[in-house]
């Protein structure tokens, strides 16, 4: 009787190790490069905002905001955690 009690469980089990695996941890992974990605941010580099303006990072304000140039004498604070989607061109290697 209890050996089938557990067996009922097993499937459940598996799903939630199948959802890990391809749902929950390539996300986690996503969310730390990206996170490492906007504390590298530095003046001259080339970003798309979450809006797709592609700018260049003209300073850096309180660690938290930086100050995008999408235009001669065009100017536009972001912040960096929610606004910047990505590097246009990413010198670095991947691993």
């Amino acid at each position: 009787m209890s050996g089938s009690g557990i067996g009922q469980f097993i499937p459940l089990i598996l799903i939630f190790v199948i959802f890990y695996f391809f749902l929950i941890r390539p996300q986690q992974k996503k969310v730390k490069e990206h996170k490492l990605m906007v504390e590298n941010l530095k003046r001259g580099d080339k970003v798309v905002t979450s809006g797709g303006i592609v700018g260049t990072i003209e300073r850096v304000i309180d660690n938290d905001k930086v100050d995008v140039s999408i235009s001669e004498n065009v100017n536009v604070e972001v912040i960096k955690s929610t606004g910047i989607q990505s590097l246009v061109s990413n010198t670095e290697t991947k691993k």
